[in-house]
């Protein structure tokens, strides 16, 4: 492509490498950045992507991220579109532009100064990130699945914790090995079940001083009634079931006050102790979307949209996934923030952003709700289709709703590479797990 061409086309801007921005990004490389109808171009402040829902099993360690993550820089070669690494902190509305921040290095040495990018058309598509609500000590004490390198964090902390156990000469402190997870939504009860199993696969590696069935404890707090509130009581009833006779310790309508660092205050003055706190608990989108030229905000600051999936004050802007706050009219509600919405939101600005580039008028997003999976680990999983197979829901427990479960993720993966990259990945993992252990130790 000449300079001509390049400075001439339309200079699409994506903000967020997650689910619905990397597949958006994908697609429209592929269709209007390799011909030169559009310039992509795909910011985020990581080098690599991994599925967001896939988290729990990173902090697990039943999955190792080299085997699944996508490098940004790599895959934007091969799909038409650039990558440029940066967080955006703010926007020119008047003169179309972004600004980013100044990237710097693990050791302090500046990558990429504070810069600004035009654009034609802007998506932004940041995300969410959990809710502390203010509760005194989450900053200082807690890990919050938020990003891979936050999963990490958690994994090679449990790892310690566990060779700690092992190693040392005294008793156990009544912490130690204890696990307190807060929020019981799909993130907490899918890394409680998952860790229940991991756990004991790690001991079991010659750490043989430590007992999961004497000393492990694994908490999971919810303040509300039930947990899995999202999926219909029947599945969350199942669900609890099955934790508790893995060993879990549910407690619903429980709510914490203050987490410290050896365990968790709740609001009935009961502390339970623990070495590891996990908060996955509510969600909201980045604050800095609240300062972005006024454009419109909700109280967890998710920017409004119309139907169009465009900002309420700005049709250059658009914004999808869970930074997003967009209306649901079948049901006089707005869009649940899940990887199927974003999904759904980047297929259809596929379409609507060459409608744009074409002068044609934008048509108006519908999102269909397919229901919800949860896993727990090798043991179930659990969910509720919906979406025309049945006139209600169809309630899902097994191996077929794990199948099922586990589709979902190969549905991202075959948005952005060819079924013979996945196929051929997929195998390629299949044969690691049987030459190499079942969870990542280091």
């Amino acid at each position: 492509m000449n300079q001509t061409s390049t400075n001439s086309a339309h200079r699409v801007v994506i903000v967020g490498g997650g689910a619905g921005g990397l597949e958006l990004a994908t697609r429209l490389g592929e269709k209007l950045g390799r011909s030169g109808k559009a310039q992509i171009t795909l910011i985020d402040r990581s080098r690599t992507h991994i599925w967001k829902p896939t988290l729990h099993e990173i902090a697990a360690g039943s999955m190792d991220p080299a085997e699944h993550e996508v490098a940004y820089l790599a895959h934007g070669r091969w799909h038409g579109f650039r990558y440029r690494i940066g967080e955006m902190i703010g926007i020119d509305r008047k003169i179309k532009e972004i600004r980013l921040a100044a990237y710097v290095d693990d050791e302090g040495r500046e990558v990429t100064a504070e810069r600004s990018l035009p654009y034609d058309t802007l998506v932004i598509a940041v995300g969410c990130q959990c809710n502390d609500f203010g509760t005194p000590g989450v900053k200082n004490h807690a890990i919050k699945l938020e990003t891979p390198k936050d999963a990490r964090r958690f994994n090679v902390s449990l790892i310690n914790a566990c060779v700690r156990a092992h190693a040392q000469k005294t008793p156990l402190r009544p912490e130690q090995m204890h696990v307190a997870i807060i929020g019981a939504g799909a993130t907490g009860v899918e890394l409680a079940a998952e860790l229940h199993h991991t756990i004991r696969e790690l001991l079991s590696y010659g750490l043989d001083r430590v007992s999961a069935d004497r000393d492990l404890k694994l908490y999971l707090i919810e303040a509300g009634p039930r947990v899995l509130p999202a999926l219909p009581e029947r599945l969350s009833n199942a669900t609890e079931a099955l934790l508790k006779d893995l060993g879990v310790d549910v407690m619903t309508g429980a709510k914490v006050t203050e987490v410290r660092e050896n365990g968790v205050l709740l609001a009935d003055g009961t502390l339970l102790p623990a070495e590891l706190i996990v908060w996955a608990a509510g969600v909201k989108a980045a604050e800095f979307l609240t300062r972005l030229d006024g454009l419109e905000t909700n109280r967890i600051n998710q920017l409004l949209v119309r139907q169009t999936l465009q900002t309420t004050l700005d049709d250059d802007v658009f914004a999808i996934g869970d930074c997003s706050c967009c209306p649901w009219p079948e049901k006089d509600s707005f869009v649940p923030p899940r990887a199927q919405a974003a999904h759904q939101q980047a297929s259809h600005l596929y379409t609507q952003i060459q409608r744009r580039i074409e002068g044609k008028p934008l048509q108006d997003f519908r999102y269909v709700d397919y229901g919800s999976m949860v896993s727990l680990g090798k043991f179930s999983t659990v969910g509720s289709m919906m979406g025309g197979l049945t006139k209600g829901s169809l309630f899902l427990e097994g191996a077929f709703a794990k199948m099922i479960y586990i589709s979902l993720y190969k549905k991202h993966e075959l948005a952005l590479h060819s079924w013979v990259k996945v196929v051929l990945d997929t195998i390629g993992r299949f044969l690691n797990r049987r030459t190499g252990p079942h969870v990542k130790l280091h």
